[in-house]
């Protein structure tokens, strides 16, 4: 039983972090008061002066509107235009005029906008880019006409565009009026590159001349610094890598580098790193990209060169960790592990873990393997490295029957490492461990303590089923269709406001607020220049105008590598951040609602299964492909996607296309479930490892017991993936159903805040059972553990 590591060491990727992966899910809150003392829990800490406490949405007519579509949303916006002159009346004047100009529509538009900049000065600049889009709509000199055409610029276009030009040469939106007229006169191309070179309409004007003419490498530079998703940053970065190497400083060669390493191109990041300014990081970065890259001779000079040069940085002891692993000899890697060990307090915890594996295998030195053991359990016992070697010993003995000595290791990962990822799991073996020892208090206590300290967990999940929730379980869950939570759909009675960027200005809130995604995004990159250092608050805001443009993978990316953060105040602005709705929406977006509730029902499979193993196959990212092959939402092989085409039967079809994707992804996770009599533990393992796998470990194992099962899976990745699906199936639930969310703020004090109504309205499935009434905690529990 013994599983994967938990604790990695991040890549120093995401947001040019010098950090360690802690893992920890961070609790802010006091637990309620049915929790049991000897589970163990960590009082908060004292809250930073600087939280990060993203401001309240505005209250407003137009709020609940914007994430209609504007079909839907036409006639209630015409109303509010119709209506008294107000700041709600400006909004829905903005609006309701952005979806005609979308609509081709121009000319209806223009009459809206009248004098609109006077009475909506925070958005005065926008107002004018939308009325001469309205001239270019209208396509010609009178408003009366609305079927836009390709006809060349109108004198009026033309003038709206200069008037934009003329009342805000400054403002970043200017860019859109140099881009227009620069079709005609190239002379505004070149002034838009030159003062807003990371605006996108400069972007696309760079592309578009170097088309023309490739040998321009400062526009290749400012396309690789500023393109918008890092595929665009491929062929960018490797061309001025290879043609214009000599002409570039070190203040791009660091820009180029970081790029590289974002993108995971490891060894290229490293090469340009060495004509970097030599930082600790950017050293560091040398040696791991190296090694990462298969070349030790040029990895291990410069991890010496980082503890040498920055001795007193996280990166020096973070390149001896490296240096160990490197040594050509066990004791060799020793004297590195006990040098940081000795100097680096934060890196001492997994130095002594490697070291322990060291002595065990490779010097067979039991008695100094066991007193390095004792000093890891002992001096560092709060850290994540000893609560995996306790949870290692915990399945050591539960695999040889000893239940009591288990549950005594358990025990004391929750009192003493809280916030380790081995935590959550500690916790529910605990309570499974307690229903064997027939103890079906302490048992019930300890689920409603993983509910309370760790709801967001897929542990939290399986104590729910423990305790009777109606969110399934590995036999039912396929079969339940919850409140699927659908954008836009008019029929819900309540208001709900988008939440506002934590970064960013004014301008880019309200235009974010509004549904003007693009319009923000655009802002938003300009504003954006503390890229490789951001702060938590800014990273987050990158992450949410990520996924406003469809850049979904690098949107949950930013958000999820939060997470990563070891300063002290970045991780109290991050544990303020996890308290708000926002962030875990964020994380877990419900996109492709419409495909997946059509496919899902028709295939009588939990819509939010199928999003939950979508977020973890794609990312959401609609024509992303991996290196075997597999394409699309669902990661759908070519051979696989042909087969399930015949049988549905789908003639013609694209797996880069949302609806057919889900549709067959739909109808095959469908397949894997019949194959195993509905089980989706089965059934989803099945579709990471393939059925032959799955009925093999079927064999080997046996199967009584469903946790048992999935601690015996022997592929560390099906086994992660099985967890990571069924976690994410969890935070759906518990995000967009309102009942069971409701249901966990009874238990949960960090969940309460969130148990509002998200940001997407319910959309009851037809075929939807609801939740049961919320079950109210049990009564105070013993302060003492349960007798083994």
């Amino acid at each position: 039983m013994l599983k994967q590591r938990k604790t990695k060491i991040v890549l120093m990727a995401g947001a040019g972090l010098t950090s360690l992966v802690l893992g920890a899910l961070v609790s802010t809150s006091k637990l309620s008061e049915f929790v049991p003392d000897w589970l163990g829990w960590m009082s908060p800490s004292s809250q930073a002066d600087n939280e990060l406490q993203m401001e309240p949405a505005q209250p407003s007519a137009v709020s609940p509107l914007v994430a209609q579509s504007p079909q839907q949303r036409a006639a209630a916006l015409q109303l509010l235009v119709q209506g008294k002159k107000s700041p709600d009346q400006s909004q829905a004047r903005y609006l309701l005029a952005a979806d005609l100009i979308q609509q081709g529509n121009g000319a209806a538009a223009l009459p809206i906008l009248k004098d609109l900049e006077q009475d909506y000065p925070r958005l005065a600049a926008y107002v004018l880019m939308q009325r001469a889009r309205a001239y270019a709509a209208s396509g010609t000199n009178s408003p009366a006409i609305p079927e836009q055409t390709a006809e060349p610029m109108t004198e009026q276009t033309k003038a709206a565009w200069l008037k934009l030009l003329q009342k805000f040469p400054n403002d970043s939106v200017a860019a859109e009026a140099l881009y227009a007229l620069g079709k005609t006169d190239r002379q505004y191309w070149q002034q838009a590159i030159a003062q807003f070179p990371a605006q996108p309409r400069s972007i696309e004007i760079a592309k578009t001349l170097l088309q023309e003419n490739p040998d321009q490498p400062q526009l290749l530079l400012q396309v690789a610094r500023y393109g918008r998703t890092i595929a665009e940053h491929k062929p960018w970065l490797d061309r001025l890598v290879q043609n214009y190497a000599a002409d570039l400083k070190p203040a791009d060669w660091e820009a180029i580098a970081f790029n590289y390493w974002e993108q995971g191109r490891y060894g290229s990041a490293s090469r340009a790193y060495v004509n970097a300014p030599r930082t600790a990081l950017t050293t560091y970065r040398i040696g791991r990209g190296a090694q990462l890259d298969s070349r030790p001779a040029a990895a291990i000079p410069a991890y010496q060169q980082t503890v040498q040069d920055f001795p007193n940085t996280p990166e020096a002891g973070l390149a001896l960790t490296r240096l160990a692993q490197l040594a050509v000899t066990p004791e060799a890697a020793i004297l590195y592990l006990d040098q940081a060990i000795r100097d680096y307090p934060d890196q001492a915890a997994e130095a002594l873990q490697t070291k322990i594996a060291l002595l065990k295998k490779e010097l067979n030195s039991p008695v100094a393997a066991e007193q390095a053991q004792k000093t890891l359990l002992e001096q560092y016992s709060q850290s994540d490295a000893a609560a995996e070697l306790r949870w290692t010993m915990a399945e050591q003995k539960f695999a040889a029957q000893d239940i009591a000595a288990a549950w005594a290791l358990a025990r004391q990962i929750t009192q003493d490492s809280p916030d380790s990822p081995y935590a959550p799991e500690a916790a529910f073996w605990i309570g499974k461990w307690a229903q064997q020892l027939n103890k079906p208090q302490e048992a019930t206590q300890s689920f409603e303590y993983v509910l309370s300290r760790y709801p967001e967990s897929y542990y939290a999940w399986r104590s729910a089923g423990m305790l009777g929730w109606d969110v399934g379980d590995f036999s039912t869950v396929r079969r339940k269709l919850p409140a699927v939570q659908v954008e836009g759909d008019p029929r819900s009675a309540q208001a709900i406001h988008r939440p506002v960027p934590p970064a960013g200005s004014d301008t880019v809130k309200q235009l974010y607020q509004l549904g003007q995604t693009a319009d923000a995004w655009a802002l938003w990159q300009v504003e954006y220049t503390n890229r490789m250092q951001p702060t938590v608050a800014e990273q987050f805001t990158d992450g949410m105008m990520r996924l406003g443009v469809g850049d979904n993978l690098e949107g949950i990316h930013q958000v999820s590598s939060l997470a990563n953060r070891t300063e002290p105040q970045d991780r109290e602005q991050y544990k303020t951040l996890r308290q708000q709705a926002a962030y875990w929406q964020t994380l877990f977006p419900f996109l492709f609602t419409q495909p997946i509730q059509q496919w899902s029902v028709a295939q009588q499979i939990n819509p939010m299964l199928v999003t939950g193993l979508i977020r973890q196959e794609s990312r959401f990212e609609p024509k992303i492909e991996s290196s075997a092959g597999a394409k699309g939402l669902m990661q759908l092989m070519p051979d696989t996607a042909s087969w399930v085409a015949s049988k549905l039967p789908l003639p013609q079809y694209n797996v880069e296309d949302p609806s057919d994707n889900i549709r067959m992804g739909v109808w095959y996770l469908d397949y894997t479930h019949e194959t195993y009599n509905d089980n989706s533990l089965f059934a989803v393992a099945s579709y990471n490892a393939g059925p032959n796998a799955v009925a093999g470990w079927i064999d080997r194992f046996g199967f009584t017991d469903e946790d048992v099962f999935v601690e015996q899976i022997p592929y560390p990745e099906t086994k992660g993936y099985v967890e990571s699906v069924f976690s994410n199936y969890w935070n759906y639930l518990r995000l967009y159903n309102a009942d069971i969310s409701k249901q966990l703020a009874t238990y949960a004090p960090s969940h309460r805040a969130l148990s509002q109504p998200p940001v997407q309205q319910p959309v009851q499935s037809s075929a939807q059972p609801s939740a049961q009434p919320s079950a109210q905690p049990s009564a105070q529990p013993a302060a003492q553990p349960p007798a083994p």
